[in-house]
């Protein structure tokens, strides 16, 4: 049956404690299965193998409240049982939530030095999602799979298993070769995708940091035939976030041979673009011409910053200076997103945040960035929704 969506958030987390999915582990790997651990100060924390990641519960509430000390699995916001946040999303006046796990990035898992345990580990954690969590309400609770970082073939499987199990998209903590830089090799897996139907993310980034400084896989060394001048450098030196991760793909021509390929970057919020892809344009005009003279990179067949509006959708929180940019950025390629149950959340008063932000936004534009984008670029099932995003808003 089709969902009534008004509102959607396009980045959440799961706090759920070990404990609750690492039965799912082989037993002969459980010895290895990440766990809950206390802390001195007596809140929670995950230890995975050499890695602990603290549970950071007490930065969500009121601001004056926050504390950036840990807190516990159990009786905080965002963990538990689905039907504890189905509860919280009605509270906060939310339809649906793109969900990731947390730690977001299977670098934590790296932290199980055994490959065999690492990938049980992760495929252990999207059974869980798939047949135990998201289930209960999978059109409210929209979990993202998670893919191991040990090369196109374990990626592709794992995402093969995702689409059977009705995961409504993957995300990527590296490239699919398990490198920082793009390779011919992931095309595998770009093709893969595009075959399934299934949408990729990144939760801000993959391969490279988050900062947006990325490399580019030179054939030639820049400091041997250009005076050490690099141009990719020139073209990024504004990147923030996943586009760097954008450019790479876009010079390395992924979306030449993909035309239909998309991207959906969370938490990288949005005002930032607008000046990114001025100043690319202008450094792709000004350092193209000598680097494809000198056989360093490729000419595009067209403007980078048209690569980046064809292919790349962004997500974003509080962050009004963006939206009063979205015609720059591109209405269609804007997610807001509540982070819950994450510092940069403001649950249970998101109505409140959504009403500061998109003062004066008309409403069909409205209706896009608050969850017209992402059930497109999810392949949601959603009935038309006769009541103005508007007036739900001010209801709640």
């Amino acid at each position: 049956m089709a969902k009534n969506y008004r509102i959607i958030s396009a980045d959440t987390h799961l706090q759920i404690a070990a404990e609750r999915w690492t039965g799912r582990i082989p037993a002969k790997y459980r010895d290895q299965a990440p766990r809950t651990v206390q802390m001195p100060d007596g809140t929670d924390a995950t230890l995975i193998g050499d890695k602990r990641s603290v549970f950071h519960g007490a930065l969500i509430g009121p601001y004056a409240d926050r504390s950036p000390n840990g807190a516990h699995f159990e009786t905080s916001p965002g963990v538990g049982s689905p039907e504890q946040r189905l509860s919280e999303q009605d509270i906060d006046g939310v339809d649906g939530e793109i969900m990731y796990t947390y730690p977001a990035g299977v670098s934590y898992y790296k932290g199980i030095k055994d490959l065999g345990a690492y990938k049980a580990t992760v495929h252990a954690w999207n059974e869980f999602l798939a047949e135990e969590y998201c289930v209960v309400a999978p059109q409210r609770l929209i979990g993202m799979g998670m893919l191991p970082d040990t090369g196109v073939p374990d990626a592709i499987a794992e995402m093969e298993y995702c689409a059977r199990a009705g995961l409504k998209g993957i995300y990527l903590s590296t490239y699919p070769n398990a490198q920082d830089v793009p390779t011919p090799e992931d095309d595998r897996f770009w093709a893969a995708a595009l075959d399934l139907d299934m949408p990729i993310t990144g939760h801000v980034s993959f391969g490279g940091s988050s900062s947006g400084r990325a490399a580019y896989p030179f054939k030639q060394d820049p400091k041997e035939v250009a005076s050490g001048v690099d141009p990719f450098s020139k073209f990024a030196q504004y990147a923030l976030r996943g586009s760097g991760n954008a450019l790479q793909m876009i010079f390395t021509g992924v979306f030449d041979r993909f035309p239909r390929l998309r991207i959906y970057f969370a938490e990288t919020q949005v005002g930032w673009i607008p000046h990114f892809l001025d100043i690319l344009d202008d450094q792709y005009e000004r350092h193209m011409p000598w680097a494809d003279k000198m056989g360093l990179m490729k000419s595009l067949d067209r403007m980078p910053s048209e690569y980046i509006d064809e292919h790349f959708s962004w997500g974003f929180m509080r962050n009004a200076s963006g939206v009063r940019a979205r015609h720059e950025i591109g209405v269609k390629n804007m997610m807001w997103a509540t982070d819950f149950p994450h510092a940069e959340s403001d649950w249970p008063e998101s109505q409140a945040v959504i009403e500061e932000i998109f003062e004066g936004v008309p409403e069909d534009e409205l209706q896009l960035m608050l969850g017209g984008n992402a059930i497109e670029y999810f392949h949601l099932d959603s009935a038309i929704q006769s009541e103005t995003l508007r007036e739900a808003v001010a209801a709640s």
